[in-house]
């Protein structure tokens, strides 16, 4: 998906190219995960050429995941999550400044 988000549209060869250079998989294995996101929606194919463009936003993805991870691990409660984060993270000054600046405009 970070490929056609970057490129915005790459034909399934150059996916399966720039995928062997970087991860190692085969084609096989590279068209097998395009079929799957094709049949989840997530990739759109265009003839000729089998042209794949994205057809979800990064965005939308981050904020499905974002609901996925909170609602397994933490009970889709956001104030948990930042609790067992702060409870294992020691935040600076400016990150801890950042993250009220955030949670006060967030309240107007």
């Amino acid at each position: 998906m970070e490929l056609l988000w970057s490129n915005k549209e790459l034909a399934a060869r150059d996916i399966s190219k720039i995928i062997k250079e970087y991860i190692g998989w085969e084609k096989n294995t590279t068209y097998t995960v395009i079929k799957r996101l094709i049949d989840k929606g997530a990739i759109v194919r265009e003839d000729p050429g089998f042209i794949c463009k994205a057809n979800v936003t990064k965005k939308k993805i981050q904020e499905t995941e974002t609901n996925i991870l909170l609602d397994k691990f933490y009970g889709g409660s956001l104030v948990n999550f930042i609790n067992s984060y702060m409870m294992n993270y020691r935040m600076n000054e400016e990150e801890r400044a950042a993250l009220l600046q955030l949670a006060q405009r967030k309240q107007s």
